[in-house]
C-alpha cells in the first residue's frame, strides 16, 4: 500500500502504470469511510488492475460553514479499513492547497439543469464543488473508472455529465446503496447521530418502500404527503424534500408517465444532519 500526499509523485506512478499498459480504478471519498464505500473499492479491485482512494475533504463543496468543520475525519482508521479489504490499495490524502494548488477556488458549470432540483436546490453550488474536485482526480489519475455509490444518485446524473463537459474518457460504475440493518443508508453522517437517531431514522427507507408499493395509486400526492406527517411526527426530524423524479432528467413530476422510469428521492434532517436516499420506483 503507498499512502501520498502530493500530486507530483502520483504522476510519476500513474505515468508508470500507463505504460505498463494496466488499468486504474478511482474511488474518490471524503473520507470517514463506512460499508458502503467499502463496497466501491471491492468493485475496482474486481473491475481494474490499480486502485486509487482519493481521500479529501473538499471545501468547495460545502455551502454551510459549520457543515464543513463538523464533518468526521480520522485517516488513520480509514487507512486501517482499506488494509482489511487488501494492502495493495494506494491512498492518495492531500491537503487543501496541495489538491487546488492554492487557495481552493469553485468552478461553475452548466449541467443542463441536473442540479436544480433536490440537493441542489438545498446546497447552492454543491454539485459545482463536487464537479470541480472529481475534474481534478481524474485529470490527475487518468482512470479508466471511477466508482460512485447510487445513494448519491442525483450527483452520479451530474459526473456522467461532467465527463462530457469535460471530454474526460473514463467510465462511471454505480454500486448499490449499501444499507445497515434497519434499512438506513450507510453514510458518514450516520456517525453523528445518537443511537436511537440511528435506530429511528430507519423510517427513511420504509417510506421510500411505502411509496414503491403504491407507486401505481391515483393518491401517489395524497400517500406522499401522508408520509412526510408521519415523519414529522418526531420533532427531531424534518423532512426538507420528499420527490418524484425522472430517473434521467432529474426533473420533479406529479404526474406519472408509465413509459418513463421514476426514482424517490428524500432529505431528511435529523437534529440538523441530513440524511438523503433515494430509490427507483419502476
Amino acid at each position: 500500500m503507498l499512502i501520498l500526499f502530493r500530486k507530483e509523485e502520483v504522476t510519476k506512478l500513474i505515468k508508470q502504470t500507463i505504460s505498463s499498459k494496466k488499468s486504474i480504478g478511482l474511488v474518490p471519498t471524503m473520507g470517514s469511510l463506512h460499508k458502503g464505500h467499502l463496497s466501491l473499492i471491492k468493485q475496482a479491485i474486481d473491475n481494474n488492475d490499480i486502485v486509487w482512494v482519493s481521500i479529501f475533504i473538499n471545501p468547495t463543496q460545502f455551502s454551510n460553514p459549520a457543515d464543513l468543520e463538523r464533518y468526521p475525519k480520522n485517516l488513520e482508521k480509514d487507512i486501517d479499513l482499506i488494509k482489511s479489504i487488501s494492502d495493495k490499495i494506494n491512498v492518495f490524502s492531500p491537503n487543501e492547497k496541495e489538491m487546488y494548488d492554492g487557495m481552493p477556488k469553485l468552478k461553475i458549470y452548466d449541467f443542463k439543469n441536473l442540479d436544480v432540483e433536490l440537493e441542489g436546490k438545498f446546497r447552492r453550488n454543491h454539485f459545482n464543488g463536487v464537479a470541480t474536485i472529481v475534474s481534478k482526480l481524474l485529470n490527475l489519475f487518468k482512470a479508466d473508472d471511477v466508482y460512485f455509490g447510487e445513494k448519491d444518485y442525483q450527483q452520479t446524473q451530474i459526473i456522467r455529465q461532467l465527463l462530457k463537459i469535460e471530454k474526460i474518457n473514463a467510465n462511471i460504475i454505480i454500486c448499490p446503496t449499501v444499507r445497515e440493518k434497519n434499512g438506513l443508508a450507510f453514510s458518514s453522517r450516520n456517525n453523528l447521530l445518537s443511537n436511537s437517531e440511528r435506530e429511528e431514522s430507519s423510517i427513511i427507507f420504509k417510506s421510500l418502500t411505502l411509496l414503491k408499493k403504491n407507486f401505481n395509486s391515483l393518491k401517489l400526492e395524497l400517500i406522499k404527503k401522508s408520509i412526510i406527517k408521519s415523519i414529522q411526527k418526531n420533532n427531531k426530524f424534518k423532512v426538507e424534500y420528499f420527490e418524484i423524479a425522472d430517473s434521467e432528467t432529474l426533473q420533479i413530476h406529479k404526474k406519472i408517465n408509465p413509459k418513463k422510469s421514476y426514482r424517490a428521492f428524500i432529505c431528511v434532517s435529523v437534529n440538523e444532519v441530513r440524511l438523503i436516499d433515494n430509490l427507483l420506483m419502476n
